[in-house]
């Protein structure tokens, strides 16, 4: 690895580090249902799991963001739920995924059984805001697992755009999935505890398989996948993206070159990134995104 690059790592690392030694980033517990949800919206103080909001016409979709493996509804959101919420969008964020006495960290259980809480919560949210359908945010596997929902679970009806940072769409390696534990200390005793979601993960696994059988997309859906070329975790970072009509692949260095996001800050902290989710979202007044996005 490259020193630049292995200094960058461990600078987010620490950054991470830092704001929850500050407080400013906060290991918030979390639901155990995806039905828990407003609990989750007390614990937000940036606008976003508000069950009030109602949708604009500009923005008449809601947009439930999906956290990655080891993340919850709160951490994985605190730059990009505020990003939309000032951008005029009622923003939702779910905890899915939970194994039993184990906190803070989710998107760990049976992907598919984590799709049918995002099922469950989309129904919730679509039903407070009285929207037709949403619009979906997910970062790794909350960027892949969504598509099970979308074609096995009716989920397909319910959802205008499903918008990947990072998705792992064709799996990667366990040890790509290991290499997540530094950015969350502690994390390293649950790899002692049945973890289903990480085999499912695997590049090959019988979830991935049925998942990619007969196509990558379901008609009436569009997809965009946002990926960074220095993604440490799912590798060949280009088997993120996805085939299929209706869908838009992205590498953030095309967009700005010295972008060094990997795996980890491109979900939380890339503003190139969030532009472009922000353009996926409202493709009809979609902005270049450039290094001052």
């Amino acid at each position: 690895m490259l020193p630049w690059r292995r200094a960058l790592r461990a600078f987010t690392a620490a950054l991470l580090m830092t704001l929850l030694v500050t407080g400013l980033l906060t290991l918030t517990p979390t639901a155990t249902t995806a039905t828990a949800a407003p609990a989750a919206a007390a614990s937000s103080s940036s606008g976003w799991n508000d069950y009030d909001c109602r949708p604009s016409a500009a923005h008449p979709r809601p947009v439930v963001l999906v956290h990655g493996t080891f993340g919850n509804s709160i951490d994985n959101w605190l730059v990009l739920a505020p990003y939309l919420v000032r951008r005029g969008y009622c923003v939702y964020s779910l905890d899915y995924g939970q194994l039993p006495g184990v906190p803070f960290f989710n998107g760990l259980g049976p992907i598919d059984k984590s799709a049918v809480q995002l099922d469950g919560f989309v129904d919730k949210v679509l039903a407070s805001t009285g929207a037709a359908e949403a619009d979906l945010v997910g970062h790794s596997q909350g960027g892949m697992m969504p598509r099970h929902y979308l074609k096995f679970l009716g989920g397909a009806e319910k959802v205008n755009a499903l918008i990947g940072l990072a998705p792992d769409n064709h799996g990667t390696t366990l040890l790509g999935l290991t290499r997540l534990l530094p950015y969350f200390p502690g994390i390293e005793d649950l790899l002692t505890t049945r973890t289903p979601a990480l085999a499912d993960q695997v590049a090959g696994s019988p979830f991935l398989t049925k998942l990619n059988e007969g196509g990558d997309t379901v008609p009436g859906v569009r997809y965009t996948v946002i990926a960074t070329k220095y993604d440490e975790v799912v590798t060949p970072y280009r088997s993120q993206f996805l085939n299929g009509p209706g869908v838009r692949n992205v590498t953030v260095q095309d967009l700005c070159p010295v972008d060094a996001s990997e795996h980890v800050a491109i979900g939380i902290l890339d503003r190139v990134a969030h532009h472009e989710v922000a353009n996926a979202l409202d493709p009809a007044h979609a902005t270049p995104s450039t290094c001052f996005s």
